[in-house]
């Protein structure tokens, strides 16, 4: 197994949320691999108004001002979300969404741990298209949390990202979500895997959303198709 090396994240922000589609996250826990396919991401940039970043440097944000390929954990809508230092000061990719990845190194016995972690309302294994259907689930169901990994770097050994050549062709691209209004709310930051639009926080495809308004189909270089 080949991680990506920092280089790799040392890039624009908007660039990498991109090429992280389809990308995997391999968490090791225990004597298991969890892993999770990236199918959403939000990227982030110091002088916009919708990036945590904007408001100021502080030991909590010191991540987003680290290295491209630095790890930038936060509490939000109830847990754990995960983001990715991109290049330049201030700049990051969320990751919003993933989907379960099955292969040699991680297989039903990891995908039952993940639900495990991650349950649904009644206790019971969730649904694994939704298993990671939102920042908070993501980090729920890979165990990962702040007060381990905010500010460090990947650690072959034990966390992550990994190219298995599932990189889709083409991508949606849509506002972000949860940006209060007049904090640039109407920027398309947001990339969406448009086969798993469905498992994603909010499917930018949902009936009442119009393409060229509310969202686009992009391609790898953020080119509109």
């Amino acid at each position: 197994m080949t991680a990506l090396p920092d280089s790799f994240f040392n890039r624009d922000a908007c660039q990498l949320a991109r090429e992280l589609i389809g990308k995997v996250i391999r968490r090791k826990l225990g004597r298991l691999w969890l892993s999770a396919r990236i199918i959403e991401t939000e990227a982030y940039y110091l002088d916009e108004k919708g990036s945590h970043a904007a408001l100021g440097y502080t030991r909590k944000r010191r991540a987003l001002f680290m290295d491209g390929g630095t790890i930038y954990m936060y509490h939000s809508q109830g847990g754990d979300s995960l983001n990715f230092s991109a290049a330049g000061p201030g700049n990051a990719v969320l990751i919003k969404s993933a989907l379960p990845w099955l292969d040699e190194v991680s297989g039903p016995r990891s995908l039952a741990r993940m639900q495990e972690l991650n349950p649904d309302a009644q206790g019971n294994p969730r649904d694994p298209r939704k298993l990671c259907a939102g920042q908070a689930l993501l980090c729920r169901s890979l165990n990962l949390k702040v007060a381990d990994w905010d500010a460090q770097g990947f650690d072959p050994a034990r966390l992550y990202v990994q190219n298995v050549g599932a990189s889709p062709g083409r991508l949606l691209n849509a506002p972000r979500l949860g940006i209060p209004a007049g904090r640039d709310e109407h920027l398309f930051y947001r990339y969406v895997d448009p086969e798993y639009a469905t498992c994603s926080t909010r499917n930018p495809m949902r009936r009442g959303q119009q393409q060229g308004r509310d969202y686009v189909l992009v391609d790898i270089q953020g080119t509109i198709l």
